[in-house]
């Protein structure tokens, strides 16, 4: 398993780029079969290793040190837009080098929105077939994590654009669920964002599977003529009288991008041969995703539901339409750019009666609405305790009350995890001890 990676890595000069989870994980694997290798490590943050075969780099020029090293593994989320690369040092990252050197059957999505859920669909199906499989990638398991258990597994992958940034190598079966607006801070505007995640695709060949959705406009972003794998494309309408039956019949799966979901899961398992009584199975399995319309519990008559992971504006309108008796919303967060003009027409036009406000998008969105006098109930807040008070105050009982940011949480929080557990903890503290499942 680890012959081909290591024999790259010997005799490179190697340079962590980023040192929070993926980094420190990159750092633990090298140092388990290269203990006294001269590395460098540089972040933003100031941080200490005590390995004295460590350079360290910190503070705010940090990136500045890449041209010094033959290798630089980024770890996602560094922007590196503008970024002066030497031609004698290679920009690479775990999973470009997963996907190059490490022998297994690999599954790779990536999309905007969905790929959590369409990857933990497929790893529910896998395993219902039978089939020993990872999930790892973008879900919060680095690949190089799984390298030691990884012989004989399928390998799922959920790839973010920024992992799929730099890599060289394709997966055999690709899924791209969707490309909407997203992580422009991070890239030279919406063509880098779209052009990085098309290498999940660019490098396969006529043996591969490239599963795409429908409705997205390929010839926009790539030659599609260049394209060598088995195009595959999914259509949320689906005629196909199995695939239609699986829409359902899990209650986790609530909403029309679910069953977009569900197909997607489905058509890759069909891509393996794996037999449709055990795709109705897995996706009966599936336990639902943390921080996706996640059910936080019915208290004081209000049923609070965690979205924290829907970052733009699609999957927050997506989510109110699933759950169909959404009377308050509570979004806001990082201003990345994005354009929010549809969003705020949808606001005016949906059903939502509350719409409580957070830093920072959520205070110019709220403003925007107001200024439409359509009628909705806009509360500015300045953080998520006084929000989750006004959700108390302001919900409809019997209703539903539901945290959807539209926006990356980075301004006030470590990530979209620490915000759902943030409100979560609220959402209990405020509504006292009575609350029921849902």
């Amino acid at each position: 398993m680890y012959r081909l990676l290591n024999e790259y890595l010997s005799d490179k000069s190697v340079l962590i780029l980023g040192f929070g989870r993926e980094g420190r994980s990159s750092y633990s694997y090298i140092r388990k079969f290269f203990p006294g290798k001269k590395l460098g490590i540089a972040d933003k943050n100031n941080i200490t290793v005590g390995d004295p075969n460590v350079q360290l780099h910190c503070g705010e020029d940090y990136i500045d040190c890449i041209n010094d090293y033959d290798l630089v593994l980024k770890s996602p989320g560094i922007p590196f837009v503008g970024v002066d690369v030497s031609p004698n040092t290679e920009i690479t990252c775990q999973v470009d080098l997963f996907l190059r050197f490490i022998p297994c059957q690999k599954i790779g999505i990536t999309g905007t929105k969905g790929k959590t859920t369409t990857s933990s669909l497929i790893y529910e199906i896998v395993r219902a077939a039978g089939i020993p499989a990872c999930l790892i990638g973008n879900i919060g398991v680095p690949v190089f994590d799984s390298i030691a258990d990884i012989d004989g597994k399928t390998a799922v992958i959920e790839l973010s654009s920024h992992q799929l940034e730099f890599t060289r190598r394709s997966p055999h079966i690709a899924v791209l669920t969707n490309v909407y607006e997203e992580h422009l801070d991070h890239y030279d505007g919406f063509a880098g964002y779209v052009n990085a995640k098309l290498n999940i695709v660019k490098n396969q060949t006529e043996k591969d599977y490239f599963i795409c959705n429908a409705d997205t406009d390929l010839g926009a972003f790539c030659d599609v003529q260049a394209i060598k794998s088995k195009i595959i494309k999914v259509s949320a309408d689906e005629s196909d009288p199995f695939l239609r039956s699986l829409i359902g019949i899990n209650d986790r799966l609530k909403g029309r991008h679910n069953g977009h979901n569900v197909f997607f899961a489905a058509t890759v398992a069909r891509c393996m041969g794996i037999e449709d009584k055990y795709i109705r199975q897995g996706i009966e399995d599936f336990k639902g995703i943390k921080h996706r319309m996640e059910p936080v519990g019915t208290f004081r008559n209000i049923t609070f539901y965690n979205d924290c992971i829907a970052t733009i504006p699609k999957a927050v309108i997506s989510a109110v339409e699933a759950l169909q008796n959404v009377d308050t919303l509570i979004f806001g967060g990082l201003d990345r750019g994005i354009d929010y003009s549809d969003f705020v027409n949808d606001l005016c036009g949906c059903n939502v009666k509350n719409l409580i406000c957070l830093p920072d998008t959520g205070h110019r969105i709220g403003k925007a609405v107001s200024e439409m006098d359509c009628g909705k109930n806009v509360v500015i807040v300045e953080n998520m305790e006084e929000a989750v008070k006004s959700a108390y105050e302001l919900t409809a009982p019997g209703s539903i009350c539901l945290l959807s940011p539209a926006a990356a949480s980075y301004n006030r929080y470590r990530d979209f995890e620490e915000k759902g557990e943030h409100f979560i903890s609220l959402v209990k503290q405020l509504g006292g001890a009575s609350a029921a499942e849902v």
